[in-house]
């Protein structure tokens, strides 16, 4: 969603003392390693992986065998001064890099060879063993900061006439499954509807036809903005989380809790009874922090401050590896 003005053209040479992002195919994998570098103020080069069959398998040690012959092909010096990734598939390739002499920080858990990173930014859901190289963070870091929220509310002036209180709902939806449950959505619009005064909802990749449809169907004549996964035009996500007085987000989606507590509203948390173990750890660790409620309790929330943590870790990345 942010412009990514610090990353060299196409072309360009690096300097060796440049930074890397190796951005994995998947959107939200690829966003908690850029939304680090985006914070760091120097520029960087991304690097795009594409996967090769081997990816699917834990490589024990640094390769790139896990990566396409094209995206092999772009890897070559002048080699980088630090790396930035994330995601299990990456962390051979930035082990690789590392040998080369980069220093490397990692997203998520690597799999094996965790010792052989400079820096592990992990999640405190994901129960991170204590260790020099491990930062814990709540949620994972993402590209929703302060200025690009600020840029957002530029862009989209028009939800900020909506009614107030305005209310964002961000649906995700099951990994593994055939999309939400309809009727979950109309239990998430029954709880939203009385308190709000318009409604900013959109749609995920998995959270299927059906669920987006009754969403359709449920707010119709409500004021507000409905954006459907896949819609033409361009995307109003990063304005409806500049814009809302309180976001509703379902449980099974890291990225988009994370994202909405970027924001200083009120956040509200549906379906967590029901998620995945990690998911339902997730929820446990934000509530603990005082940084969500159950969607049961809407609309009262406790008064919050944006979380930063991508902002922490890009200015903790810049002291370890760039300063001097």
């Amino acid at each position: 969603m942010a412009r990514l003005s610090g990353v060299a053209r196409k072309g360009a040479e690096l300097e060796p003392e440049g930074v890397w992002v190796l951005a994995d195919p998947r959107a939200g994998t690829a966003a908690q390693a850029l939304g680090i570098a985006e914070r760091m103020g120097v520029p960087f080069r991304t690097v795009p992986l594409e996967w090769s069959a081997l990816a699917a398998v834990p490589l024990p040690w640094p390769s790139l065998a896990g990566l396409s012959a094209a995206a092999r092909a772009a890897i070559g010096p002048p080699w980088p001064r630090l790396v930035i990734s994330a995601g299990r598939r990456a962390a051979p390739v930035s082990r690789w890099l590392r040998r080369r002499g980069a220093r490397t920080v990692h997203c998520m858990r690597p799999g094996p060879g965790a010792r052989d990173f400079d820096l592990l930014v992990i999640g405190r859901h994901d129960n991170p063993p204590a260790a020099a190289n491990v930062l814990p963070i709540l949620g994972a870091t993402h590209r929703i900061s302060p200025a690009v929220l600020a840029a957002a509310r530029g862009e989209w002036p028009v939800l900020g006439e909506l009614p107030r209180p305005r209310v964002a709902i961000l649906l995700g939806g099951a990994v593994r499954s055939e999309g939400m449950d309809p009727a979950e959505v109309l239990g998430i619009i029954d709880r939203v509807l009385p308190h709000a005064g318009s409604v900013l909802a959109t749609t995920s990749r998995r959270t299927g036809e059906a669920a987006g449809e009754a969403l359709e169907a449920a707010l119709a004549g409500v004021p507000g903005l409905l954006h459907r996964w896949g819609a033409a035009g361009p995307n109003p996500y990063a304005g409806i989380l500049g814009f809302a007085d309180s976001v509703v987000v379902t449980a099974d989606s890291v990225s988009m809790l994370s994202e909405a507590l970027a924001t200083g509203a009120g956040v509200f948390v549906a379906g967590a009874a029901q998620g995945a173990p990690r998911h339902r750890a997730l929820v446990a660790a934000l509530e603990a922090a005082g940084q969500i409620v159950p969607l049961d309790r809407f609309p009262e929330a406790p008064p919050r401050v944006p979380l930063d943590e991508s902002g922490r870790v890009a200015a903790a990345v810049r002291a370890r590896f760039l300063a001097g």
